[in-house]
């Protein structure tokens, strides 16, 4: 294994998370946050020094990446920044527990959402930048963006792609890894730009159009405002919403439409599913609210937020859904757990593993019913491999038990009851944000206790590197074999 590399990759991290430091310094600088600015300043400082130290005594031999190294360049790298980012928080004094720090920077990192900020319109400039910054950082991967600056990787850094970015199946748009995640950065930067300029349009004040469009694009969710997005006008919750569900498709449909390959696009199975999936939400939850708002206008605003925030796992809000009726709730949670497309920022099982999960199950039933026919299972107009039904099987186990043992281990706190705990265990595994109960839309995750954050901060690594990365790294045989 090459470890010098793994550790290298890591101390580049570290360096890179110092530089996007100074962007939250400087804008504590143009807000005259003169404590806080010092706080970050020196932390950026600081986390560069290090970087630079790491990455001089961990100088590779060799630039080559097996899939090993992949998982644990993601791995490390993810809990690195995360350390680093935290403590920014702690030395303004903002959120004085390193726990709670880390908490709300992983929650950021992994475009969760979820906070332990009671009022959360008390933060400074500077810590409301950063947190949303960190959820456009993290939506695309901070080692997809890496690539874009590291010219003398081997192409075999297609395996940190595959290893961070979200779904079944990730490969190159273009020969070149590094052109690939070059070419996602820019369709994700201008959609970004749009969103900020549309809802500056619209009224919203532009440091509010920019932290709300990071938290967009990352399908994030952290807000600047305790009610999240309700107190903003129609139209902009109209645009986030559209940008939310333009943000939880696969990228690489829209760099086919880029090069004019409209029907590739429009044959993309995933697409129609997840574009079905959205429409038949929110036509049932609009039907179900509907006698609880003032018009039919209203129910469609509301449904249509929502279904978006919660099926992309954004997380931001425009009613307090904790309210809605049982049946609404419910669709809700599903979503939750179905998420989004993959290769998009979204989180959850995505939509792909949802249709071949389903596909498979039919072929089964087939297969009993008729012994002799002969069944395969096609998915975006292709027959698909035992290797890759064997992966979505295998994930959809693994996926089961650490949703039950993070559960489990949160069970032992006395603050919620079985429905906050379920929902808050599934919230943060699947980057989505606000749950049910103790965890709903209006509340926040301040309840639990340190060690319940910390594992709840686990499992929103867990959920964001799609656990195998987690795993690996804390497997004692990943080590001690060569």
């Amino acid at each position: 294994m090459n470890r010098r590399m793994v550790f290298n990759m890591a101390g580049k991290v570290v360096t890179a998370t110092g530089l996007l430091l100074i962007l939250p310094t400087l804008v504590a600088l143009i807000y005259k946050e003169f404590k806080v600015f010092e706080s970050f300043l020196i932390v950026a400082v600081a986390a560069i020094l290090i970087g630079f130290a790491v990455i001089k005594i961990t100088k590779p031999r060799t630039n080559v990446i097996y899939a090993k190294e992949g998982f644990l360049i993601v791995a490390l790298t993810w809990l690195s920044m995360s350390l680093v980012g935290a403590v920014p928080f702690v030395l303004c004094g903002e959120i004085p527990n390193y726990a709670d720090a880390f908490f709300e920077i992983v929650s950021g990192f992994t475009t969760t959402g979820a906070s332990v900020l009671p009022d959360v319109e008390a933060l400074s400039h500077a810590a409301l930048f950063w947190r949303s910054f960190s959820h456009w950082i993290g939506g695309m991967g901070i080692l997809v963006f890496m690539l874009i600056f590291i010219p003398n990787m081997s192409d075999r850094s297609i395996h940190i792609l595959r290893a961070e970015m979200p779904g079944p199946v990730v490969g190159k748009l273009v020969p070149k890894a590094t052109d690939t995640a070059r070419i996602l950065y820019i369709i994700y930067l201008i959609m970004t730009a749009t969103e900020i300029v549309l809802l500056f349009a619209g009224g919203m004040p532009f440091f509010d159009s920019m932290v709300h469009s990071f938290g967009t694009a990352g399908t994030g969710g952290f807000g600047i405002r305790g009610d999240s997005i309700m107190s903003y006008s129609p139209y902009c919750q109209w645009i986030i919403a559209i940008f939310m569900f333009l943000f939880g498709i696969n990228f690489n449909l829209y760099y086919l439409l880029l090069i004019r390959r409209f029907k590739s696009v429009f044959r993309s199975g995933e697409l129609w599913a997840y574009v079905g999936i959205s429409v038949g939400a929110v036509a049932l939850i609009c039907a179900d609210i509907y006698s609880s708002c003032q018009n039919l206008g209203e129910a469609l605003r509301l449904s249509a937020f929502q279904v978006s925030s919660i099926v992309t796992t954004t997380g931001y809000s425009t009613a307090d859904f904790n309210l809605w009726p049982t049946f609404s709730k419910t669709i809700l949670l599903l979503l939750m757990i179905v998420g989004a497309c993959a290769g998009s920022t979204a989180g959850g099982m995505k939509v792909s593993r949802v249709v071949i999960i389903v596909k498979t199950i039919k072929m089964q039933i087939k297969a009993l019913l008729h012994p002799r026919s002969v069944n395969s299972v096609k998915f975006e107009g292709k027959t698909v491999g035992d290797e890759t039904l064997k992966s979505v099987n295998s994930y959809l186990g693994i996926y089961c038990l650490c949703l039950a043992g993070f559960f489990f281990v949160l069970s032992f706190d006395s603050f919620g009851d079985i429905e906050t705990n379920i929902s808050a265990t599934i919230a943060c595994f699947n980057n989505i944000g606000p749950g049910f109960g103790g965890v709903g839309p209006m509340a926040n995750y301040d309840g639990y206790n340190y060690f319940s954050k910390i594992i709840l901060s686990f499992a929103m690594l867990f959920g964001r590197l799609e656990i195998f990365p987690m795993i690996i790294f804390f497997s004692p045989s990943t080590w001690t074999k060569q």
